[in-house]
């Protein structure tokens, strides 16, 4: 398609100015339209390798969504935390976990979601505070009872009584401590 029309163009890929013969004429020469040519193709090589390698590190934990019962390596994973703080949860009864041999623990799923699901009291949709005034310190449950430290910790933990961490000291509720006790 040939013309004798001259139009004022600017390159696409230098800026410089120059008179094209065509109306879709892009490029001022076939070095600008080649280095224009080989920047896309670069970006898109780029582009795929980003693409390959976040769906490579999102794999994993798609993998460990679907799994029923996890390691506690795969807890650790899905919660990006280490393997020691995932113990931590495991032991403290923040997630519950069967310990199957000596170097055998396996986590349920479920255990994992129930970690974000908000805990609900009878009357309303808010957690239930406590107030450090309206605690007992453990040492004070125990004084007052007469009771051991580690019967103190097995009731908490049966009995699902919140702990309230206050600098070096832990607090139990009163209301819950005297009907539970009395």
């Amino acid at each position: 398609m040939s013309s004798n029309i001259e139009v004022q163009r600017i390159c696409k890929h230098c800026g410089n100015e120059f008179l094209a013969r065509t109306t879709t004429t892009l490029y001022c020469s076939k070095k600008c339209n080649s280095a224009a040519y080989k920047a896309k193709q670069r970006d898109d090589k780029v582009e795929k390798s980003n693409r390959d390698t976040l769906r490579i590190k999102t794999k994993p934990i798609e993998e460990l969504q679907v799994k029923e019962f996890l390691t506690v390596k795969d807890v650790s994973t899905l919660l990006n935390c280490s393997v020691r703080t995932a113990y931590y949860y495991i032991n403290s009864g923040k997630i519950k976990a069967v310990n199957l041999a000596q170097r055998i623990t396996r986590v349920k799923r479920s255990e994992i979601d129930k970690l974000f699901e908000q805990p609900q009291t009878e009357n309303n949709d808010e957690p239930r505070q406590f107030a450090i005034s309206d605690c007992y310190s453990l040492k004070e449950v125990q004084n007052k009872y007469g009771i051991s430290e580690s019967a103190l910790q097995n009731l908490l933990k049966r009995n699902n009584i919140p702990k309230i961490k206050h600098g070096w000291f832990a607090y139990v509720p009163k209301t819950l401590i005297d009907k539970l006790l009395q």
